[in-house]
């Protein structure tokens, strides 16, 4: 995909000549887009400088329920004050499914230093990515996200909201039911939804690549198109917001979490990366092959590219709760469900945890690593900058690959892979995550660190004191 136009602010006036409101929007540590509509004028005197914005919106939960323990950007004591929140001229875009409203990503910055907050997710990408841009490096990334669809059975309930108050969540009729992935029929039964997502993420410049049926009742995965690493995490954010507004009008509810259904499959959110020079060339791949490369799997992967992956592999386990944000994150994550489980990697591999892909089954200029652990119930933002900040600090520091690949057929957490196990319970990745020197505080620092601890410690506690369905159903009459 193209870069986005260079838009100034010079250029707006004739840019919205035709109209009279803009919508704005910036992402929660949740990944959730908040905004508002603002009229034109107000736009356009705003759009250089900037405008307050409630920064309740990082002191509270996906739910708008503050935190139970207050966090420093945003609490009572400092009234939940404004931040400066800027809007990015060339995220421009208008949205089809509400008249071509015109539509800017925002950036949150403090309101005193005006430098952007540390949990502001595009804020975040642009700090890690910076380190690499300063020794005229870039990054290239890409994302597929797999969702489950569920039907609203009562047309008078358009809502989610309503729709849900009507159906338990673990009895919300499928799309279609039965397993069939990359079915061409399948899609057939929804055709207008289907394409109608297709079309819509063209005209919202978040584009798919690829989109089909995964294997699970009524899920569809899509690989969005390859790009810039900045605009890609943008896109991710846009993709998911279609799919929902899309699904309003059809009666759909998209699904995002990383395991709605138990003895079913979960939906993940690979992220694949490459690093890149400024003229384009792929820093990942080998000139020539290393004919005494310790292992053949990376024979064709650069020393960079070496070092970038066993940063990925030192880090990983540290950056958990980012891969991993929620509760239900790692109910993905168990044997025998294609999810990694442990610290692993190997070329190909799709049971590993990062796969790497490059020659021979691909052309050296594609040569790119698949981060296989996140769910698509992440944040994209923090995904990539976690990524690249584990990547780069392997590079910085030269690091060695410190585990053997994953031999061809051997499956995460056999008896063969020797592998960390990876964290399994938000609880105990949280607790290596702002543990003390631990690496996600090298890589971001212990404001962004214990901010974003403090927001996953409060799903933590809200599930302790959670009494699941799942408790009634086993103890009700038999305790």
């Amino acid at each position: 995909m193209a870069p986005e136009k260079n838009i100034t602010a010079e250029d707006l006036p004739s840019l919205l000549e035709n109209d009279n409101k803009v919508k704005l929007a910036g992402l929660d540590v949740d990944g959730i887009l908040r905004g508002k509509l603002v009229s034109k004028k107000k736009f356009l005197s705003i759009a250089s400088a900037g405008f307050g914005f409630c920064s309740v919106i990082f002191g509270w939960d996906m739910h708008d329920q503050t935190y139970l323990q207050e966090l420093k950007i945003s609490n009572a004591e400092n009234g939940y004050h404004d931040l400066l929140a800027i809007p990015d001229l060339s995220s421009f875009r208008r949205i089809p499914w509400e008249n071509n409203t015109p539509f800017f990503l925002i950036t949150f910055h403090d309101p005193d230093t005006k430098k952007p907050i540390s949990p502001c997710p595009r804020g975040l990408l642009k700090m890690q990515l910076a380190k690499l841009q300063e020794k005229g490096y870039g990054a290239m990334a890409g994302a597929e996200y797999e969702f489950y669809t569920f039907r609203n059975p009562d047309p008078t309930h358009s809502s989610p909201a309503s729709f849900l108050q009507q159906n338990p969540p673990h009895q919300l009729p499928s799309l279609t039911e039965g397993m069939f992935g990359y079915s061409i029929t399948r899609p057939v039964h929804n055709q207008d939804y289907y394409y109608d997502v297709y079309d819509t993420c063209a005209a919202f410049k978040c584009d798919i690549e690829g989109w089909h049926t995964e294997s699970g009742p009524g899920v569809f995965e899509a690989a969005l198109e390859f790009g810039e690493i900045a605009q890609m995490a943008d896109r991710a954010s846009m993709f998911k917001y279609v799919v929902k507004s899309v699904g309003v009008k059809y009666g759909i509810t998209p699904c995002f979490m990383a395991k709605p259904k138990s003895g079913l499959p979960g939906n993940s959110g690979h992220v694949h990366v490459s690093l890149v020079d400024k003229d384009g060339k792929n820093l990942l791949a080998r000139d020539t092959p290393d004919e005494n490369a310790e292992w053949d799997d990376i024979k064709h992967l650069s020393d960079i590219g070496r070092h970038f992956l066993a940063g990925l592999l030192e880090g990983i386990s540290d950056v958990m709760p980012i891969l991993a944000p929620n509760i239900n994150s790692y109910k993905r994550l168990v044997e025998n469900f294609w999810a990694p489980v442990t610290v692993s990697w190997g070329l190909e591999h799709r049971a590993a945890s990062i796969r790497l892909i490059g020659p021979p089954t691909a052309k050296g200029g594609a040569t790119r690593f698949e981060v296989r652990v996140p769910g698509a119930d992440t944040n994209p933002h923090y995904v990539m900058a976690a990524i690249l900040g584990c990547g780069w600090r392997g590079v910085e520091k030269k690091l060695k690959i410190p585990c053997p690949p994953l031999a061809a057929g051997q499956n995460v957490g056999g008896d063969a892979d020797k592998g960390e196990r990876l964290a399994k319970s938000l609880k105990e990745a949280v607790a290596k995550f702002k543990a003390e020197g631990s690496i996600a505080r090298e890589v971001f620092g212990d404001e962004f660190v214990d901010h974003y601890a403090g927001t996953r410690e409060n799903e933590v506690r809200l599930f302790d004191e959670a009494v699941t369905d799942w408790e009634m159903k086993r103890y009700i009459e038999t305790v």
